[in-house]
């Protein structure tokens, strides 16, 4: 390698292809010197010569590649031998442009190259795992990889070469088929459903429906694989439809969704081709655990899986949930209502199966029984689809291959919450969905008999065969006759005449182009109503619910939302509204609907329903409902906030509990058992994280509201949320050799590594502002224990204490001023998230700037969040104070020192602590230090006076400390604390705050 990609030493063209040909056959690229799958000067026709050809990949080798003429005539050599090769083979060739340093990855769009990726060697460090990588996804030659959540995301997560071409051509081929009836249909079903599911965080995007379409078609093309069938023999549109599983009397696993349109447009078998070459490297019937949630999280972006709230539960927390809810696996039958990529079904599934082996019941009854007993429900359809070969995964390739009668993965497309309480699917005597309308203006309907939903396995298998005879060429004057289908299915002969106008409209639908996905529609849509009925419901409630926050919900969810928390009591409201999410109303609802009496649940919940006051009706236990009111009995749960690393980005907790009455409901104890330790990297099972997570018994926080609340509380507020920070935080300047006439100021936007997109990609506002205009601010990086940074500058529309907004005559009284709020208000318009509010709006958000004057002489700041309480006065009145802080009035220097004792004190910080609302960890402090009785200052109490006059020492010994230049305020922070340790009144403060609150 270092010899390859060393430029400066003489070498022909001839000797570099030989060294690169035996880098390739010395490296473990799944190549063999004895096959010639590595071959030099291959010809290409017209007397050229391809320098290297391995597989699909051809590889032009240049002296020195340098951006300019010489490249791009290397670029218009190699386009013409990936053209050829592909055009000769009809197969997607990809092409490397090297000269051994560099390495650069093609690909034909529309006849000519484009680059992918590349990639640089060193020639005196080189690294030779991180060229094996980018080099194999390329050639993806390798063969029998073991599936491990490492190799999977190094050789198929979104930073590898092999998905980096894989999603260049599915969004080439998206583009060039994106207004194709079928391809437009899918999006928009795809996009309603994920809307439904996700809320506001679900934006319609088509970079994530081409995301989402390689993932499921990965999906699709796994499932075949995990049971053994060569996806080289097969034809990429039996791959999507799964018609080889239907064959086998394997149904629910593989479908024609909402992601099959890769097959049904031109170039899109060939993309399967070369993808399906891809995923066949690997073992993946060697999986032992969720495999497809690693795929997931490692080809969808982190940050697009946060803003879509996607975070998926640990395979080793799943396990010990099942081990402990799922008592009785062979007479429970077990539900998850939001399985995700079903992580919990997966050990479900083993522990039934398990279960059965120990039991010695025959395998044809194992599986035909654990079909009905673990059930998986969804509205994400990529979740399902991932879930479905999740469940394929757990039942494992030996059993599938074994004597055994056709069987449906019992994973569906579906609403568990039933927003819409799809009742208009059910008539009195059959099932039901719209189609939409014909060319003739007349909707089309798809009917069946009820009952037949009663066997769910054979109703499965009646709509897909259906759909399937539909589907198959005809002759218009003689249609098929289902005779054979009525006998094979055993229909009885009154429901024939249903059924029968159902294939004709089926045989409509495909005849018009409208088949698509409505029989996948009707199989999934139905199956949550069909559990709700009583004699479907389930044993054990099991899963980790969706934890959508009400503020990310779209309007017509928050009404719904909102109405259906009120009729159960789990509405808080107030400042809290936006606090509340779907998770504790998602559970009562599913008990409700699916849960039999005296039947048990376990979900994986946020850890804010353990002890938060918007999560009082939860813990109640009882859920009043004029229609059906649900009770249910708590009988435990764990604190999981403090395992480091966190599991999830909030903190989480699981509760346990049961079906009750009105006589027997149970709130949810007092006590919990909290979980703390530190996790082993890559740990999946509970063998092996179980030696290192610490399980005690602790009284949670419920008691809290029975404190005496501080009186200052009331008069403790936020401050301004002046955000986006680009359009107001300002850098001054001295405008130029020129300078600027008196009480002007240049300014231009000032930046942090902290911006968020997409305000961190834009450009910097500059002009020139009136003086007065330029306000000081304090942020929470301004504050640290006893001591106030110097403050930020920003330019702020105020007049005195008057907002001046873009309809104010008197802004245009200051041209600058003026100037710099249109530039503003065309950014914000622009680029908001938040349509509703006017940036004057978002600027003075429930009036935290205006409400800060008049401005008192002295207040006390602290910080809003942070893992140990900060405070300090402000004694600059002009200052404004922004979100990152929280602020009171106080009257004297002594009351500021009094107050800075108490909440620099570790002993607030542990005492405050249990009260914080939290994310992964207790740093959210906000107002809750307030719930402990800190009394108002009281100049003649003499243990008042004390605590003021140590406060005011610890001021003065921070006051003279000096800090390197550069460092930032955490660390400011953190040296300022070991420096309090260490004074001297630290042991009297803490003893007197300790006592003090009790």
């Amino acid at each position: 390698m270092a010899r390859i990609a060393d430029r400066r030493t003489p070498r022909s063209e001839a000797t570099l292809q030989a060294d690169i040909r035996h880098l390739l056959l010395a490296g473990d690229f799944g190549l063999d010197a004895s096959v010639l799958d590595v071959e030099l000067e291959t010809p290409a026709g017209r007397g050229r010569r391809i320098d290297i050809e391995v597989g699909f990949t051809v590889i032009e080798v240049k002296k020195r590649l340098q951006p300019g003429r010489a490249l791009q005539e290397a670029e218009h050599q190699l386009t013409g031998y990936v053209r050829s090769r592909s055009q000769d083979t009809g197969q997607t060739y990809v092409g490397i442009l090297t000269d051994g340093a560099t390495w650069r990855a093609y690909q034909l769009r529309a006849g000519f190259l484009a680059l992918v990726d590349s990639h640089t060697v060193t020639a005196a460090r080189p690294d030779g795992l991180a060229l094996f990588y980018w080099l194999e996804g390329v050639l993806a030659t390798s063969q029998r990889v073991r599936p491990t959540p490492a190799e999977i995301a190094r050789r198929l997560g979104a930073a590898s070469t092999s998905h980096k071409l894989d999603r260049a051509a599915l969004a080439a081929l998206y583009d060039e088929h994106a207004q194709s009836p079928t391809v437009r249909l899918k999006r928009q079903l795809w996009a309603e459903l994920l809307g439904s599911a996700l809320g506001t965080q679900f934006v319609d995007d088509p970079d994530l429906f081409v995301e989402h379409t390689l993932l499921m078609n990965s999906a699709h093309i796994i499932a075949h694989l995990v049971v053994g069938i060569d996806v080289m023999e097969l034809q990429p549109q039996d791959l999507i439809t799964g018609q080889r599983f239907d064959q086998a009397g394997i149904l629910g696993v593989v479908e024609h969704d909402f992601f099959g349109w890769t097959t049904e447009v031109a170039g899109g078998r060939e993309f399967i081709h070369g993808l399906a070459r891809r995923l066949a490297r690997f073992e993946w019937a060697r999986a032992d655990h969720d495999i497809l949630k690693v795929l997931y999280e490692s080809m969808i972006g982190s940050e697009t899986r946060k803003r879509m709230g996607e975070y998926y539960t640990p395979d080793w927390l799943a396990e010990q949930i099942v081990d402990t809810a799922v008592t009785a696996p062979l007479r429970q039958r077990v539900l998850d209502p939001a399985c995700g990529s079903g992580t919990f079904l997966f050990h479900a599934v083993r522990r039934y199966l398990t279960a059965a082996e120990t039991a010695g019941i025959p395998l044809d009854a194992t599986l035909t029984m654990l079909t009905h007993q673990v059930i998986g429900v969804d509205l994400h359809p990529v979740a399902v689809a991932l879930a479905r070969v999740t469940y394929l995964l757990a039942i494992g390739h030996r059993r599938l291959t074994d004597q055994r009668g056709t069987i449906t993965v019992p994973v569906y497309l579906g609403d568990s919450m039933q927003w819409r309480e799809r009742r208009d699917l059910f008539t009195e005597d059959h099932i039901r969905i719209s189609a939409g309308h014909n060319a003739s203006q007349v909707e089309d309907w798809l009917r069946f008999p009820k009952d037949l939903l009663n066997e769910p396995s054979r109703f499965d298998q009646i709509v897909a065969r259906l759909a399937s005879i539909a589907a198959k060429p005809r002759d218009a004057d003689s249609p098929p006759s289902l005779a054979g289908f009525f006998h094979r299915m055993k229909i009885e002969p009154a429901d024939q005449p249903m059924i029968l106008g159902t294939f004709e409209a089926m045989c409509r639908l495909h005849d018009e182009g409208r088949d698509h996905i409505w029989s996948y529609y009707l199989r999934n849509l139905a199956r949550p109503v069909w559990l709700a009925k009583d004699e479907n419901r389930v044993d054990v409630l099991i899963g980790n619910p969706p934890w959508l926050s009400y503020r990310h919900m779209p309007s017509d969810m928050q009404a719904s939302f909102k109405r259906l928390s009120n009729d159960r009591g789990l509405w808080h409201g107030r400042q809290f509204a936006t606090h509340q999410d779907l998770s504790a109303l998602f559970v009562a609802r599913s008990v409700q609907q699916y849960l039999t009496d005296g039947g048990t649940f376990a979900f994986v919940l946020p850890n804010p329903v353990l002890d938060r006051d918007y999560y009082e009706g939860f813990r109640s236990g009882w859920y009043k409902d004029e229609v059906e009111p649900a009770a249910v009995a708590f009988t435990d749960s764990w604190d999981l906030r403090r395992l480091r690393p966190h599991p999830f980005p909030r903190g989480a907790c699981v509760v346990f509990g049961g079906r009750a009455t009105l006589s027997t409901y149970r709130r949810l104890p007092s006590v919990t058992e909290r979980w703390t330790g530190r996790l082993p990297a890559d740990a999946r099972t509970w063998k092996q994280v179980e030696p290192f997570i610490h399980r005690e018994r602790v009284d949670l926080a419920h008691g809290r509201a029975s404190l005496a609340e501080s009186p200052y509380k009331p008069h403790v507020k936020n401050g301004a949320t002046i955000f986006p920070k680009l359009l107001f935080f300002v850098e001054t300047g001295t405008g130029g050799p020129l300078g600027l006439s008196t009480g002007r100021r240049a300014v231009r936007s000032a930046r942090s590594n902290y911006e968020n997109p997409p305000w961190r990609d834009l450009p910097n506002l500059e002009g020139v502002v009136e003086a007065e205009f330029i306000r000081p601010v304090l942020l929470g990086e301004s504050l640290l224990p006893y001591r106030i940074l110097p403050p930020k500058q920003a330019v702020l529309p105020l007049d005195g204490s008057v907002l001046l907004t873009g309809t104010d005559p008197r802004l245009d009284h200051h041209p600058g001023l003026a100037d710099w709020w249109q530039q503003a208000e065309a950014v914000w318009k622009a680029h908001r998230r938040n349509g509703r509010l006017s940036l004057a709006e978002q600027l003075d958000f429930r009036r935290k700037l205006t409400a800060q004057f008049p401005a008192p002489p002295l207040r006390l700041a602290y910080a809003a969040s942070g893992m140990h309480v900060a405070a300090a006065i402000v004694n600059d009145p002009a200052a404004l104070i922004e979100h990152g802080l929280y602020y009171c009035t106080i009257h004297t220097q002594a009351e500021g020192h009094y107050l800075s004792a108490i909440l620099n004190s570790p002993a607030l910080t542990a005492l405050a602590r249990p009260l914080m609302s939290y994310g992964k960890d207790e740093r959210h402090i906000d107002k809750h230090l307030w719930n402990l009785p800190i009394p108002l200052y009281d100049g003649g109490n003499a243990v008042h006076q004390r605590l003021a006059d140590l406060g005011r020492k610890q001021c003065q010994a921070v006051a003279g400390l000096a800090f390197d230049e550069g460092i930032n305020f955490v660390t400011m922070r953190r040296q300022i604390r070991a420096e309090l340790a260490r004074h001297p009144a630290a042991t009297e403060i803490e003893a007197i705050v300790t006592e003090l609150l009790g």
